[in-house]
């Protein structure tokens, strides 16, 4: 509220009552008029006081004349008294003069500055040059200290990485059990502190330091690991950057300062002389990403926010808070306009000037974020807003820094910077900020956000966050702070070897990682971590202890944030029981929230646009407001209509016949035969299939599967060859168009070899149309064990399409530099790259790519978004188990990347590829004492139906005739005979409800064998499963055997575990045997069997 000259003008003189404010229509000279009822008033308390102070002045001087007084009465001599009034006057003087020089050095003490040039009658600017007053203070006297004590440091040092941190390394991978420091050696050049600057006022229990150091040694140290012949080093290294060291608490009792921290506010600057093999790090462009890498480790430890704390006394209360203190608060910023800009782009060499792409980088100290480009543009809108953690104040700053974009390399239009204390001091600070180093201004809105630990407070906080629309992410309310402080009595690891565990802390999509503890199942962490929380009454912490390979769980926790909003002060420090792990298995954690409040008097919400007190970004003076009412950024992905619409195309290489002879004997006189194979060409992919030797009519029964799209006019390319040692031959060639296949969904048939004389090739084409819905997973898993062949690759039971739209935030390069990134998805062993987005971290790539998905449970898709021609920038693992319990199969949002702030915006779907012609017509076999069979087309195994009635029998079999498991569990197999190969076909599918025998769950396998033969030729196992009592194999085996013989044997099924990692002995955790002779082995169904005993050996 505004307030008019006269009345903010200052105080009332002492004494005076305060007139009130004139009326507007009354003139000035109205205060002047004398008051008529003054006079006859009392006097006020100013007269008492000065008749008080006139009473004492004469009582003192009358004090004085005691002393005269008195040697009259004794009849004392004048000098008497003579001789004690001198005496009284030098004492008096050398009392003044010693106050007077007291006074004098205090006063220089507190303003040196001013009264220097006071006392020299002149100006500040009429100083010499050498006279300067400092808030940096130069410390020779300690840098001469630290030159004294460095060759001591040097032995300490020496001592430290051969006594600790050399064993720490040996143990650590047993590659390099031969590791040692071969040489340690500081140099003879010290570390130099360039100055030491006191920050006053700030904490009555703390002190502040701020030390610029600088180093520029010869140190060096080399290693070597003996085992592999490697050596390596480093040889002088440069470091500069502000050091912060805080002493608290002052305690009343020696040493006084209870702890110290260190830290540096800022990424200090690394240079490295490398030698040794690490030579090659000084490559131009490995010698940057090997010091970022480095910078990035010292960042972890002694970077904000990381601090380093050495306790200088014992059992030192609130460690881990002063390890990691809470943020001193929350910064939001409001990144909300610029003008004035220079206009960077030229055309036409020049002569035509253009405008600039604007765009702005925000930084407050390792926290960084860029807004989106405003094209041709020199007045540009952001309305972008940003949170960041503040943890220092003062020291902590908050910079802008604005470009143009271009393609190359982006031009700087200038910076501002603004020190976070004065944010503090103001709570709400709206203002147009001068851009130095160019012309402009930039529009910032800084608000003040205090952390408190009052739950009642969240709901006014979620009401004003409700009327604030930001961008990107929405107003956080609250942020908690996780101490991971230790675990106790993690299970071991198969072998009772000790574990190496990390946590994951996850809160919704944000999840963040511990380092990793070697070999204890008692790790001790001492790791603190934030988040932000939009509403913690809906969500939940979640805490994942892992082995450091990320494969194996040790334990896990789920607690909703709910619980701290009634806790004491909104804070938890206990121990937390972990589920999935050992009975004692338990994590103690300090869990911290607070609720961001802004503590102003002027807040208000914006208005909309266009409405009296919205804001107006072209005025210098907005209405105040607690947020930017801009638009959000987009939640889900925009892909073309063409997306997700590929089919996959199943092409069965059956067999062939009359193919042309083109081996020759003894110069041509013999003529032999062909050992014939087929090679497909189909949408810019090749196949082969395998050899058939000696055989003119040959069988292959293979599958190959391919990603197809709806574009016309395709074709399929077939050539037959015949292999040779020197070039193949050629057996003739065919081509298949597509657009019926597609149209149809299906296609069986003959086709005719042609340029050669004879012979005919069968294959049979079968369209897959993805289906967004996971019910019939089971099945299709089970019908693809069927048609597989073991000749074959497994069979494809989905397909996974994945749209990349875009990234945010992503970490720039060494300095301010933005990357120039891409992003590469795997799925396997596919992998598909995007373009190159140059100089940006918000790329924009708008990419689609396929994947041929066979197990959708297991398999997951890996996003790595790198630099190009340096590092990684973030990468995101998917796995795609969340994405059959998602809606549609499908999840399109925003995904945050590990290892750094970024995000990409996504879209993955997964369709389920379901067969609707795997069967074909029945062919009688008269000679078969099974009767009658359906034979898929070439030797498939033979089902008694198509595809729906052998998927609707599985289904049968599951569900309705399901029988509970016994007491040792359940094996699940499909048998059945493929009487064109003659052979007899075994699939083990999984294990149910197996018995847990140890305190670990078993790594089982199952081994079948063709009694009563025991030989080795007839005995095949399965891949081992890790800790599981449901294993899923879905392995397929065969046995080259007629029919009858076939009959007559048993088929002796076997689930065993491996005792222990040194041991040969297995462990039978139970078994079945089949008569084959009463199994219906026409069928080829899939059954669960309960397993027994090794004395029993049944079967049902």
């Amino acid at each position: 509220m505004e307030r008019s000259p006269v009345e903010g003008s200052g105080p009332d003189p002492v004494g005076q009552p305060s007139a009130p404010s004139d009326p507007p229509d009354l003139p000035p000279t109205a205060h002047t008029q004398p008051d008529p009822g003054a006079e006859g008033q009392p006097a006020g308390p100013g007269a008492a006081g000065e008749a008080l102070a006139v009473l004492t002045s004469f009582g003192r001087r009358l004090l004085v004349l005691i002393p005269v007084y008195l040697a009259g009465a004794m009849g004392l001599s004048v000098g008497f008294v003579l001789f004690g009034l001198a005496l009284y006057l030098g004492w008096r003087r050398v009392r003044d003069e010693k106050e007077r020089s007291l006074r004098a050095a205090r006063q220089l003490l507190d303003d040196e500055e001013r009264l220097t040039a006071k006392t020299l009658y002149m100006s500040h600017r009429e100083l010499p040059a050498w006279v300067s007053f400092p808030d940096v203070e130069k410390v020779e006297w300690l840098n001469k200290i630290v030159a004294q004590i460095w060759p001591f440091l040097g032995q300490y040092m020496e001592k430290l990485l051969a006594d600790t941190v050399a064993p720490a390394v040996r143990g650590s991978n047993p590659h390099l059990q031969t590791f040692t420091f071969t040489r340690v050696e500081l140099g003879e050049k010290p570390l130099r502190i360039l100055g030491v600057k006191v920050h006053q006022g700030q904490n009555k229990k703390q002190i502040l330091l701020d030390l610029n150091i600088s180093y520029v040694g010869d140190v060096q140290i080399d290693v070597e690991v003996k085992k592999y012949f490697c050596k390596a080093g480093v040889k002088g290294m440069q470091l500069h950057g502000v050091l912060r060291m805080i002493l608290e608490p002052l305690i009343g009792d020696l040493p006084i300062v209870g702890a110290v921290s260190m830290f540096f506010i800022r990424r200090p600057t690394l240079d490295i002389n490398w030698t040794g093999m690490t030579n090659l790090l000084d490559i131009p462009g490995l010698s940057s990403l090997s010091d970022t890498m480095i910078m990035d480790s010292i960042a972890a430890f002694l970077v904000l926010p990381n601090r380093l704390l050495v306790p200088l006394v014992p059992d030192l209360q609130d460690v881990a808070q002063l390890r990691s203190p809470l943020p001193r608060g929350i910064i939001r910023i409001h990144l909300l306009a610029a003008r004035g800009l220079s206009s960077k782009d030229k055309y036409v060499k020049g002569l035509i000037e253009g405008k600039s792409d604007p765009y702005a980088l925000v930084r407050v100290g390792t926290q960084t974020f860029c807004s989106r480009v405003i094209d041709e543009e020199l007045n540009p809108q952001w309305r972008e807003t940003y949170e960041v953690m503040v943890h220092e104040v003062p020291g902590q700053e908050i910079e802008v820094e604005v470009f143009d974009k271009d393609p190359d390399k982006d031009d700087f239009l200038g910076r501002m910077k603004l020190d976070v204390g004065k944010v503090l001091q103001a709570g709400v600070l709206d203002k147009w900020f001068p851009l130095q180093g160019g012309q402009g201004q930039v529009h910032l809105r800084l608000e003040w956000l205090s952390l408190l630990p009052d739950a009642e407070k969240l709901e006014q906080v979620l009401q004003w966050n409700r009327g604030v629309s930001s961008r990107p992410e929405p107003p956080s309310a609250a942020i908690l702070v996780v101490y991971l402080d230790r675990a106790q009595e993690l299970p071991l690891k198969k072998g009772n070897k000790e574990p190496n565990p990390m946590v994951q802390l996850s809160v919704q999509d944000v999840t963040q990682e511990s380092k990793a503890v070697y070999s204890t199942n008692c790790p001790v962490w001492e790791e603190a971590f934030r988040f932000f929380l939009q509403d913690p009454r809906n969500q939940e912490l979640d805490v994942q202890v892992k082995d450091d390979s990320r494969t194996l769980t040790l334990g896990a926790l789920t607690l909703p944030l709910a619980r701290l909003l009634t806790a004491p002060e909104l804070t938890l420090d206990q121990w937390f029981q972990l589920s999935s792990s050992g009975p004692s298995s338990r994590l103690y954690m300090k869990l911290v929230l607070r609720i961001l409040y802004l503590d102003s008097s002027d807040v208000s919400f914006p208005a909309e646009p266009g409405t009296p007190g919205a804001w107006d970004l072209d005025s210098a003076s907005p209405q105040t407001g607690s947020s930017v009412d801009a638009p959000p950024r987009p939640s889900h992905t925009t892909p073309d209509s063409h997306f997700g619409t590929e089919n996959v195309l199943r092409i069965h290489v059956l067999e062939a016949q009359d193919l042309i002879a083109k081996d020759r004997f003894l110069g041509g006189l013999v003529k032999g035969k062909s050992d014939p194979y087929v090679k497909l060409k189909l949408a810019g992919r090749s196949f082969r299939s395998r050899v058939v030797r000696e055989d003119l009519n040959p069988r292959w029964n293979e599958v190959f599967e391919v990603i197809v799209t709806s574009i016309p006019g395709q074709e399929l390319d077939v050539e037959v060859f015949d292999k040779d040692l020197d070039k193949d031959d050629f057996l003739g060639r065919c081509k298949v168009s597509l657009t019926a296949v597609l149209n149809s969904g299906f296609l069986d048939e003959w086709l005719t070899l042609e340029d050669v004389p004879s012979g005919r090739l069968h294959l049979r084409l079968e369209r897959l149309t993805p289906h967004p819905t996971a019910a019939e997973l089971e099945e299709v898993l089970q019908v693809n064990s069927l048609l597989q062949t073991q000749k074959s690759a497994e069979l494809a039971a989905g397909l996974l399409s994945v749209y990349v739209e875009r990234a945010e935030n992503l970490p720039l390069r060494k300095g301010t530099k933005p990357p120039s990134p891409f992003a590469t998805l795997t799925v396997g062993e596919t992998s598909h790259k995007t373009k190159t987005v140059p100089q940006t971290s918000a790329p924009v790539w708008h990419e689609s790519a396929s994947f041929l998905i066979r197990k959708p449970s297991t398999e997951s898709l890996e996003l790595q978004v790198r630099d190009e021609g340096a590092g990684a920038l973030g990468s995101l693992s998917l796995p795609l188990s969340e994405l059959l319990v998602a809606d549609q199969l499908c999840l399109d949002r925003w995904f945050l990347l590990g290892n750094s702030q970024g995000q990409v915006l996504l879209r993955a779907q997964l369709g389920i590829l379901v067969s609707q012609h795997s069967g074909v017509e029945a062919h009688s076999h008269s000679s078969s004492p099974l009767g009658e069979e359906t034979e898929l087309g070439g030797g498939f195994p033979h089902i008694t139906s198509s595809a729906p009635e052998l998927r609707h029998r599985l289904a049968h079999v599951d569900s309705a005739l399901d029988p509970p498991a016994g007491p040792l569990g359940q094996v699940k197999l499909t048998v059945w005979y493929y009487s064109e190969d003659r052979k007899l076909i075994g699939i083990v599918h999984s294990c149910r409800a197996l018995r847990h025998t140890g305190r670990d769950p078993p790594d089982p396998y199952v081994s079948l064998l063709l009694l009563p033969d025991k030989s080795r030729g007839t005995k095949r196992k399965t891949a081992q499963k890790k800790r599981t009592l449901n294993p899923e194999f879905n392995e397929r085996f065969e046995w080259e055997l007629p029919l009858d013989e076939a009959l007559r044997r048993k088929l002796d099924v076997s689930v065993k575990s491996n005792s222990s990692f040194m041991s040969r002995e297995r462990e039978l955790l139970g078994k079945v045997q089949l008569d084959l002779a009463e199994i219906d082995l026409s069928q080829g169904a899939a059954q669960w069997y309960d397993l027994v005993d090794d004395k029993e050996k049944g079967s049902s």
